[in-house]
């Protein structure tokens, strides 16, 4: 189990408890021989590698390659000496092992609690004309089929290099018979599942936004073309940044396909001089051999207990109502109070004071930056409605948007040039607001300080962290002109720095990362924030997608879900009130609407939800995810949380529209123990698990549109 090494011949296998990783040197160039199903060692492994002959690099499956020697695919790295030239050939110089996982300087990664979880390995390559010394790390977890890949690079010359292309990891595979899986979209559509076949040349997915974006999540899975939800080979890769990526897979004229995955090179450089080092972020890879969901609960499990930190890493989240679809900007003290008081009526754990609370914040075109008080709106401030809101019996919380800054404030009139801008050229508005230089150590202070003096003075239990636009104009008054192509990443650096001091500082506060929704759910953020706002969408058959698509990656304890009021804010639908709630039960709950408006009868509905929902939502948070039946292939949904211990489940059914004259349907469930009985709660009926995952659990025929089912079942005892 962990790293097997055989010196002789040139051999590094990387062994998990149902995986294998092979990679052998040839001729001093680091090859990819195998990542599939477990190997035992000793089994003529590096035979594997047919070769066939000298066929050059262009046919050498390699595990980090360069462009100008040979192979003409895609190189996953590019440097530029001081002589303008930018060949460089990178051979073997030695490896070590190391018990357990380093962190990477100044980055989130995924981490362990003790040595005895993970090996790592540090494979030294060297370009002794250019000084350039690399070193790839690999990190296998010896229960989980997982490997981190990412490079530091180290000017070991006494001239200046600049590296032009920096990725964190490229697989060579033999085949091109393969799709490629990932997440598509835009603003309150994200996580839209997207399968395409890849034939020759480059399939190609990415952002140059400064951030991760709703367009494109940092994630990609190639599969076989018969791999499906629960059968069948599936290799994902997840980079662990916020900022812009880019993603390849590229099928040469052989057949082979390489994947590459890293910083987008697009506008990237980066300066090195003697001495200087470069660590690129982290891909996380998982494979599985019982399909996309067995991959998808690797990755949940992973990320939420490697990645996630802190106090509310293990803790059940608490169940919220926000306040912004309710009042948007026009609110007072008593009007928030009166929300909160429904909610505590209604078990609602934790009220949260959303935009317009700060500066002369009437709409969304002043005032960012000018963290302090309205008192016009909040007379006694924040310390008041916080107070009325605790001696209801419930937590507070408050959003801010730190990395954003209004012309219109005191801040910008203060510091015009603390935001991203190029001297002489216009500044970009989106939203009525400019970016915050976070390169610059004087703008992280002021912010610190803003947002610890609040949170040290009143009593702040959550914290939603927004950015409502992208990056423009990507450049920096403090940075000179050698290192201009190094701001949007010390962008991201800068932003993890100062999240990584607020976090430690203030462990008690519950982080929700926001990116107008899902524009910044990445695993980047996660290590700092356990939970996303996944989508300004609140729709619940839009969330159908978008929460079905998210979970492909990404933990259900870190997808936030609201109900919101109807006709929905941003597609004008009507859904019943059940709907709604099914829906955002299956992820961190919470309301977005005004629970005064309520009736009576929509009341006790809400009650019997919240209370609902807190005897399942550990079971929905820390349980394992079955996708049942997915959104993007028909007009129904259904998925499933199942105990570690199989001992309880529950699943949800969603049908979007009435079908007439349906015929008699039945849903195969899943993750059960076939050897066991389950009671279903709502009936006492009985059922063995074997029958329920091959013959099904029969559904209701209700003849309207927006029908939803929980179901419960538990082993009997």
């Amino acid at each position: 189990m962990g790293i097997l090494v055989q010196e002789d011949k040139g051999l590094f296998h990387l062994q998990s408890a149902g995986m294998s990783y092979i990679l052998q040197l040839v001729n001093d160039y680091p090859a990819h021989v195998y990542w599939g199903k477990k190997l035992r060692s000793g089994s003529n492994l590096e035979g594997l590698l047919n070769l066939g002959g000298n066929r050059g690099l262009d046919r050498l499956p390699q595990e980090y390659p360069q462009y100008g020697t040979g192979d003409f695919r895609t190189p996953a790295y590019q440097v530029r000496l001081e002589d303008g030239t930018r060949i460089t050939e990178l051979k073997y110089s030695g490896y070590r092992v190391v018990e357990g996982k380093p962190s990477l300087p100044g980055l989130p990664s995924v981490y362990v609690e003790s040595a005895q979880e993970a090996q790592t390995l540090e494979l030294t390559l060297k370009d002794d004309y250019a000084k350039l010394s690399v070193i790839l790390r690999y990190t296998v977890f010896e229960h989980t089929n997982v490997i981190t890949r990412s490079v530091e690079f180290t000017n070991a010359g006494e001239t200046q290099l600049r590296l032009q292309r920096a990725l964190s990891a490229s697989v060579d595979f033999s085949s091109g018979d393969m799709d490629m899986i990932y997440l598509a979209g835009a603003w309150s559509r994200e996580g839209n599942l997207t399968r395409r076949r890849l034939v020759q040349g480059g399939t190609t997915i990415g952002s140059r936004r400064g951030m991760s974006s709703h367009q494109l999540n940092p994630f990609a899975a190639l599969v076989k073309p018969e791999t499906d939800e629960n059968h069948g080979e599936a290799y994902g890769f997840s980079l662990v940044y916020s900022g812009g990526f880019e993603a390849e897979a590229e099928v040469d004229s052989f057949g082979m396909t390489r994947f590459t995955m890293g910083l987008n090179s697009f506008d990237f450089a980066w300066l090195l001089e003697p001495g200087e080092q470069f660590q690129t972020p982290e891909v996380v890879m998982v494979y599985s051999s019982e399909g996309i969901g067995e991959m998808s609960r690797t990755y949940h499990r992973l990320y939420r207990t490697r990645l996630c930190r802190g106090l509310y890493r293990d803790k059940e989240r608490p169940i919220l109502v926000n306040n912004w679809e309710a009042t948007y900007f026009n609110f007072d003290a008593d009007k928030l109070e009166s929300i909160a008081a429904e909610g505590a009526k209604l078990g609602i754990e934790l009220f949260v004071l959303d935009d317009g609370w700060f500066g002369k914040r009437d709409a969304d075109n002043s005032s960012l930056g000018d963290w302090v008080e309205d008192l016009r709106k909040l007379p006694g401030g924040l310390s008041d409605v916080a107070q009325r809101v605790n001696n209801l019996g419930l937590q507070f919380g408050l959003w801010f948007e730190p990395e954003m800054i209004s012309p219109d404030s005191e801040l910008y009139r203060k510091h015009p040039d603390w935001c991203l801008h190029v001297p002489g050229r216009r500044r970009s508005e989106a939203r009525w607001q400019l970016v915050l230089d976070y390169t610059r150590e004087d703008v992280r202070q002021y912010i610190y300080e803003s947002l610890s003096r609040i949170f040290s003075t009143v009593p702040i239990s959550y914290v939603k962290w927004d950015m409502n636009r992208c990056l423009t104009e990507i450049g920096s008054a403090e940075l000179p002109s050698e290192r201009q192509g190094e701001t949007a990443h010390r962008y991201v650096l800068g932003l993890y720095e100062l999240l990584e001091r607020i976090t430690s500082e203030f462990p008690h506060i519950l982080f929700e990362s926001c990116c107008s929704g899902g524009g910044r759910f990445d695993p980047g953020m996660l290590h700092y924030m356990p939970q996303t706002w996944t989508s300004d969408d609140t729709d619940a058959v839009e969330r159908l997608k978008i929460q079905y698509g998210t979970s492909l990656v990404y933990p259900v304890s870190s997808i936030g879900a609201h109900v919101s009021a109807v006709p929905n804010h941003q597609v004008g639908r009507i859904t019943p009130l059940s709907f709604r709630g099914d829906v955002a039960m299956s992820g961190n709950f919470g309301y977005e609407l005004d629970l005064t408006k309520f009736t009576d009868e929509e009341k006790e509905l809400v009650k019997e939800q919240v209370a609902n929902y807190k005897q399942i939502r550990s079971l929905v948070q820390q349980g394992n995810l079955y996708r049942l039946q997915s959104p993007f292939e028909g007009n129904e949904t259904a998925w499933m949380f199942v105990s570690d211990d199989q001992r309880e489940a529950l699943v949800y059914y969603f049908r979007v529209m009435a079908v007439p004259h349906p015929p008699r349907r039945s849903l195969k469930l899943n993750g059960l123990n076939p050897e066991l009985d389950y009671i279903l709660e709502a009936s006492g009926e009985v059922y063995g698990g074997d029958r329920l995952m091959q013959a099904g659990l029969a559904l209701p025929d209700i003849q309207q549109d927006f029908v939803s089912g929980c179901y419960k079942l538990k082993v009997q005892e």
